[in-house]
């Protein structure tokens, strides 16, 4: 009689197949992941930077640019409460790539030894087209600056107590524009003479 004798192989080959069908499940799930972080982070990146290019481009370009500043002149070539005891004038436009800019959303502030003065233009200050400049007319507070048109500004220095005018004894004062959600203006007014048309900026 003729003994056979069985030896069982267990068959592994199956087990390996399902352990790399899982190591590669878990390789895309972590590609996966990794990717959807990718992609937040650049779009997180892109609105970044457009946000700060808006900002950049706002603040740039939302701002007037002064061309020149003296003692008001009043009657003798603007409206006449804008005298050279108590008031400045400006030429100036807006900078190249802003946008129109309506006259009551811009505002100043002046600082000098007696204080701060703090007004709206279309109230304590007024606008003027050039080519108007000597009949005296002002703009309303409702038209809208256009970018590259000269215009002349002119600001009360003396006002609710405080005088930041010519004739103060300051040899420089501060001044600030700030044009509504835009850019800001910085000048510092040197003055070397009180008489009406001196040159201050």
């Amino acid at each position: 009689m003729k003994t056979e004798s069985r030896k069982d192989r267990e068959d592994d080959v199956a087990a390996i197949g399902i352990g790399a069908m899982i190591v590669f499940i878990a390789l895309i799930l972590v590609a996966a992941v990794a990717a959807a972080v990718i992609i937040q982070t650049a779009e997180k990146l892109q609105q970044n930077a457009e946000t700060t290019g808006e900002d950049t481009a706002k603040n740039l370009a939302g701002k007037f640019v002064l061309n020149g500043g003296f003692v008001a002149t009043g009657a003798n070539g603007g409206p006449a409460e804008y005298d050279q005891d108590t008031s400045y004038m400006f030429h100036a436009q807006l900078a190249p790539g802003s946008t129109p800019i309506r006259v009551d959303t811009i505002t100043y502030q002046m600082v000098c030894d007696s204080g701060k003065i703090e007004g709206t233009f279309g109230s304590e200050a007024d606008v003027q087209e050039t080519d108007k400049a000597d009949d005296g007319a002002v703009l309303t507070g409702a038209v809208e600056l256009q970018p590259q048109q000269p215009y002349v500004l002119w600001i009360k220095a003396d006002h609710l107590g405080v005088d930041c005018s010519a004739d103060n004894g300051d040899s420089s004062i501060e001044l600030a524009i700030h044009v509504g959600s835009g850019g800001s203006t910085f000048a510092t007014l040197n003055i070397d003479s009180t008489a009406a048309g001196a040159e201050v900026a």
